[in-house]
């Protein structure tokens, strides 16, 4: 059975956190430079098998879309290009870092480890796709 894989795509990295093969449980898996995603992302679908690509939205209060969807938009035709037998759906991902650092400080993590991006990145990614999941 095939995974669905979700990507909070930023600047410098990207989180990235996919299903189990029943497409019930949402896990961080990991936060890659944004520069290596794609090529990332070509050798973990030859290893797992992926049905979709949820990608994070950025969008500002009133739900026009920020700033960040300029560097989101290339990346999503390169990988369109790259995996086009992969479908991409693109999810609302507006507060998602603040939820990460809450779930962080209730998970009991120290200071320390919460000021890690990359750690936030992923659980970002986690939590967009937990959103998709729920909204099946």
């Amino acid at each position: 059975m095939a995974r669905i894989l979700a990507i909070d795509y930023g600047g410098k990295r990207c989180g990235i956190a996919v299903t189990d093969e029943s497409k019930i449980i949402a896990s961080g898996l990991t936060t890659v430079d944004t520069k290596d995603v794609l090529n990332w992302l070509q050798e973990y679908v030859k290893k797992e098998e992926v049905e979709l690509f949820i990608v994070g939205e950025p969008k500002r209060l009133h739900g026009e879309a920020s700033e960040s969807e300029k560097l989101i938009q290339p990346f999503l035709k390169k990988l369109a290009k790259l995996l086009p037998d992969i479908q991409v759906k693109r999810i609302d991902e507006r507060f998602t870092s603040k939820m990460a650092f809450d779930t962080m400080i209730a998970s009991g993590i120290s200071k320390k480890k919460r000021r890690d991006k990359a750690l936030v990145d992923q659980i970002s990614a986690t939590i967009i796709l937990q959103d998709y999941l729920y909204n099946l």
